[in-house]
């Protein structure tokens, strides 16, 4: 496993960046924010998040380790993978981030490049009380609000049935609770249908 990489900026991109490592250039995207503070040349230290696939070997890389904790956070996030958790990281500075999770900040979130609406909620129902900052009312209460609950499977059914969210909430809602979750998508679509 490559913890980091420390070498010489011998190029870099909007997101990306190569290091030369003893004259071995290993190529890393990195965020637009981390991009913007390197110039070509630059002697630097890169914190390494290591993604392997059986079609891709994918290196990560951030400037602070603290950087580099945030994106594994993002990633334990239903859904969430490594370039959608760097998408959230290019919105800007780690601090940026940090409080858009933590106020629930969604618009922000979703504003991200692959960053559906329903993502950026689950990212703030997720981490927002472990990013290091107070969760705000505004992040408490889209956990408290009905619909976003992805462990739901009646919901989720009925989702993949075709209805919307805030549709397969309401069907549910007058399905009681204690009933096997085959029950509850039955008496759902019964009463939909009626």
């Amino acid at each position: 496993m490559i913890a980091y990489l420390k070498g010489d900026v011998a190029d870099k991109g909007l997101e990306s960046a190569v290091i030369d490592v003893n004259g071995v250039g290993y190529g890393i995207k990195i965020s637009s924010n981390d991009a913007a503070r390197l110039t070509t040349g630059d002697n630097v230290k890169f914190y390494i998040y290591e993604h392997i696939r059986e079609d891709a070997y994918e290196l990560f890389g951030f400037i602070e380790i603290t950087g580099k904790q945030l994106f594994q956070q993002l990633l334990t996030a239903k859904n969430v993978g490594p370039k959608v958790a760097m998408a959230v990281m290019n919105l800007g500075p780690e601090s940026r981030v940090r409080s858009s999770i933590a106020g629930g900040d969604v618009k922000l979130i979703k504003s991200a490049k692959g960053v559906g609406k329903r993502a950026a909620e689950q990212i703030v129902v997720e981490l927002r009380d472990k990013v290091g900052l107070a969760a705000s009312e505004t992040a408490e209460e889209i956990v408290n609000r009905g619909g976003v609950d992805a462990s739901d499977e009646a919901v989720q059914a009925l989702i993949a049935l075709g209805y919307t969210e805030a549709d397969a909430q309401t069907a549910l809602d007058k399905v009681e609770k204690t009933l096997s979750t085959e029950e509850r998508i039955k008496m759902a679509l019964t009463r939909n249908l009626q």
